[in-house]
C-alpha cells in the first residue's frame, strides 16, 4: 500500500508542478524590468494632460460609433506620451486616447512575453476552462499534500517504533 501511495504522490507532484511552474515563471517575468509591456513605471506629466476623463470616454465612444461598456479608464504614460486606456468588458478590448490631442487608436496587440505573462499568470492557458482547471489542480495538490503527509508520518512512526 505504501509503495502505491508513494508512486501516486510522485505522479501528482509532477502533474501539479506544470501549472505551478507556469504561474511562477510568469511572476518572475513580471518582476523583470521591461519584460512585460507596461512594466516600466513612468511619472505622468500632468502639465501635458489637456483631455478630461469624461471627454476621453466620449472620444472613445465616437471612435467606436456607440457607447462603450468601459470597465476601467486609466491615465498612463506610453511611449513618453500621456494617454488614457479605456478597457472594455472583462478587459477584452481597449482603446488608447491621447491625453494631449484626444486622438483615439486601438491598443496594439501585446508582444510574445506579455501574452505569455497574461495567459500563464491570469488564465493558466485555459481560457474558458480556467475555473474547472484550477479546481482540479487544487484538488490534485491537496491529494498530493495528504499523500506526502501520510508517507512522512508513516516513515517517522516506523523510525520511532524501532527506537523503542
Amino acid at each position: 500500500m505504501r509503495l502505491l501511495i508513494y508512486k501516486l504522490h510522485i505522479w501528482l507532484g509532477l502533474i501539479v508542478a506544470i501549472p505551478v511552474f507556469a504561474w511562477a515563471s510568469s511572476g518572475l517575468l513580471y518582476a523583470w524590468p521591461s519584460a512585460v509591456e507596461g512594466g516600466k513605471i513612468e511619472s505622468i506629466e500632468t502639465t501635458r494632460v489637456r483631455v478630461s476623463p469624461s471627454e476621453a470616454l466620449n472620444r472613445a465612444g465616437e471612435f467606436a460609433g456607440r457607447k462603450l461598456p468601459t470597465t476601467a479608464l486609466t491615465l498612463l504614460m506610453r511611449d513618453r506620451r500621456p494617454v488614457y486606456q479605456a478597457v472594455g468588458g472583462m478587459g477584452a478590448d481597449s482603446l488608447l486616447i491621447d491625453a494631449e490631442t484626444g486622438a483615439v487608436v486601438r491598443t496594439p496587440p501585446p508582444g510574445i512575453l506579455t501574452r505569455y505573462f497574461r495567459q500563464a499568470h491570469f488564465y493558466f492557458f485555459a481560457g474558458s476552462w480556467q475555473v474547472p482547471l484550477l479546481i482540479a489542480v487544487a484538488a490534485l495538490a491537496g491529494i498530493s499534500a495528504m499523500s506526502g503527509l501520510y508517507l512522512n508520518l508513516s516513515r517517522w512512526s516506523g523510525k520511532l517504533s524501532r527506537r523503542s
